[in-house]
């Protein structure tokens, strides 16, 4: 009897889309159980190159109202008959490293609808509001969705990976915070397309809080031929949505056009080979990593293993 425990075989990405929910997430889990192997770096190629749905960002500190927010772009969506893919990024447990669960368990889906998904990752040891395997899951789920909504962890100002993994940043503030402040010190007024102060059912505090960012966003150059709408929404009421709407199509429209939306992708599909390169190598890795040809036809997913294959090799390793 054998006591080894081998990870099934992964499936095609043309199975897992006809598959349904479970289909998806045997292959969300197989992200991590064949983390390293050149059949997953080609099944997340393939997926890259199979985009098809818009990739929406909702960051922002906790208690902003994200995950409300979240529920009400869901309910619009399923409701134009649109398939949505959702992640959940959560806190993680100090003593196991899950995810808590307590963005998902506010996510409201009927869990016979077979055009949502919601996946919860935890965010583990990163800063950076994302969680290791959001970008693989993203990409899978982006090949599938009509639309793919990544909900940061929200822990302050060490936000602005969300940039690197989705088409459209919404950054949330609520009134009365400073959050406006805080995010300027840190840099994140550089990061949003659009910003939605929530919970402008408070009346001028939330009027004071929009005056705020938009004096906030004049301090940046940002993209000088998108200057990010500041809209006021209560997501609990419906204030504002058909707003925030409208500024999120435009903003895909926008991407639409000269290439801005391929250019996007590719410099994100760069940052995640230099990420993933740097979190295995270190910086004398990735300066190292500069000089190893990895092949144009090559997607990300295939680079960075191209690469990581090729170091080990220089340190003697062969695993």
């Amino acid at each position: 009897m054998t006591t080894s425990m081998t990870p099934p075989p992964l499936a095609s990405l043309a199975a897992i889309a006809g598959g349904g929910k479970r289909a998806l997430a045997q292959a969300l889990a197989a992200i991590e159980t064949h983390a390293g192997e050149p059949a997953l770096a080609a099944l997340l190629d393939e997926a890259c190159r199979a985009a098809r749905g818009h990739v929406l960002g909702l960051t922002g500190p906790p208690g902003v109202g994200k995950s409300t927010l979240t529920n009400a772009l869901l309910r619009q969506w399923r409701g134009n008959g649109e398939t949505v893919g959702v992640i959940a990024v959560d806190p993680s447990s100090k003593r196991t490293g899950g995810a808590l669960l307590g963005d998902r368990a506010r996510i409201i889906t009927d869990p016979d609808d077979k055009g949502v998904f919601v996946r919860s990752m935890a965010a583990r040891d990163r800063l950076g509001g994302l969680s290791d395997q959001t970008v693989a899951a993203m990409v899978m789920m982006r090949a599938i969705y009509d639309r793919v909504l990544v909900e940061s962890v929200g822990i302050g100002q060490s936000e602005t990976d969300i940039a690197f993994a989705v088409d459209t940043v919404v950054l949330c503030i609520q009134p009365g915070s400073g959050d406006a402040l805080q995010f300027m010190k840190a840099g994140a007024m550089e990061v949003p397309d659009i910003v939605a102060v929530t919970k402008a059912d408070m009346g001028l505090p939330a009027q004071r809080a929009a005056n705020d960012v938009k004096g906030a966003l004049t301090l940046f150059a940002g993209q000088e031929d998108w200057p990010a709408p500041v809209v006021l929404v209560a997501a609990s009421r419906g204030d504002g949505l058909d707003e925030l709407k409208d500024a999120i199509e435009r903003h895909r429209a926008h991407l639409g056009t000269a290439g801005r939306l391929a250019k996007r992708r590719a410099a994100q599909e760069a940052a995640w080979v230099e990420e993933g390169t740097r979190a295995h190598f270190g910086s004398v890795g990735l300066a190292a990593a500069a000089a190893i040809a990895t092949g144009a036809a090559q997607g990300p997913f295939g680079r960075e293993l191209a690469i990581a294959q090729a170091l080990k090799a220089r340190l003697g390793d062969g695993r």
